[in-house]
């Protein structure tokens, strides 16, 4: 079982067994709802810093470098995912919080938007995994993990190039119907990677995972969500142009 997810790897539960009480399905979403309002809570702060007209790059900048340090953490020691998940979680939030205040600034009503279109895919894709009308099969996971790692090249691609020699990949960030195609695509498959990631989760309990792994398959339910909300505001703003 292999999620597209990338820290959500195919042996993560099968390598934890259960030795005291197993992971639920239950505590996990309980889990998901606690490092949300994490990631709500120093999003909004930040929101609020920025309409008070105070310069939010620095936290942002600490948002981005320390979500990412915490990310990694969390990946390579799972057992201090209870404490760094959370970290996680309220670092990012400053980095969402900056970018979604920014873009409001500019183009009005466009974080409700980004926002309600984020938890309606994520609620119609749950929804089509519980019914099975969606069925992770060996072909859909290569399908989604291989469009997902393509897409990571992409951006890889597109820093260096931006870096090192003040270009980017064509039409990544462009607003005509082929920039706006590319952006559909990435928020599909940010999208199927939530496919991905519960059909994960549920093989973690059913393998009676130890309790600490439910904040991280919560953690890694998040990091598709920050994903997909990004996406989706790219796409968005791109169509507003």
């Amino acid at each position: 079982m292999r999620s597209g997810n990338p820290v959500l790897r195919e042996d993560t539960f099968r390598k934890e067994r259960a030795q005291g009480k197993p992971m639920t399905l239950g505590g996990t979403v309980g889990k998901t709802t606690v490092l949300f309002l994490f990631l709500l809570g120093s999003a909004l702060y930040t929101w609020y810093q920025y309409s008070q007209g105070i310069d939010i790059t620095l936290m942002m900048a600490i948002g981005a470098i320390g979500g990412l340090v915490f990310a990694l953490i969390t990946v390579f020691f799972k057992k201090a995912a209870p404490v760094t998940a959370p970290i996680y979680a309220a670092l990012e939030g400053f980095l969402i919080g900056g970018l979604s205040s920014f873009l409001e600034a500019r183009y009005p009503g466009i974080v409700v938007q980004a926002a309600s279109l984020t938890f309606a895919v994520m609620g119609v894709l749950l929804f089509l995994y519980a019914t099975r009308i969606i069925k992770v099969t060996k072909n859909f996971r290569l399908m989604v993990i291989s469009a997902t790692l393509a897409i990571f090249v992409v951006y890889l691609v597109d820093f260096v190039l931006n870096a090192f020699f003040q270009n980017s990949v064509p039409y990544l960030h462009s607003s005509g119907w082929i920039g706006i195609g590319i952006s559909v695509f990435i928020v599909a498959v940010a999208a199927l990677n939530l496919v991905l990631d519960f059909d994960f989760i549920e093989s973690g309990v059913r393998g009676r995972a130890p309790k600490y792994m439910e904040w991280y398959g919560a953690f890694g339910l998040i990091v598709t969500l920050v994903w997909l909300y990004i996406e989706i505001l790219r796409l968005l703003q791109k169509i507003r142009r």
